[in-house]
């Protein structure tokens, strides 16, 4: 990851949302993990909610993206798109 004042992504870059399935609280919903979608907004720094679920003080301080999908893409059906928010580390390069 990144410097936490140092945004890896831009509006526009494409991501895949790393397919990984943690043990603990995570804020990457099954439904996105493994897909590909687009940055569309930064909401700039947030703490992230997996370490304060376990505990962890200070929790690691991480952009958050709004990252838009096809909703065809995520179920195979549906022409609309679907916007999630996503710490920058649930994100990898596409």
């Amino acid at each position: 990851m990144a410097d936490p004042g140092t945004a890896l992504f831009a509006v526009g870059d494409r991501v895949r949302v790393r397919a990984r399935d943690p043990e603990h609280h995570t804020r990457a919903p099954r439904y996105v993990r493994g897909q590909t979608g687009e940055i569309v907004h930064s909401h700039g720094l947030w703490p992230l909610p997996d370490d304060r679920a376990r505990g962890i003080d200070p929790p690691r301080v991480e952009t958050v993206y709004v990252v838009r999908f096809a909703a065809g893409d995520l179920w195979g059906i549906g022409g609309h798109t679907v916007a999630v928010d996503l710490w920058e580390s649930y994100l990898e390069p596409s």
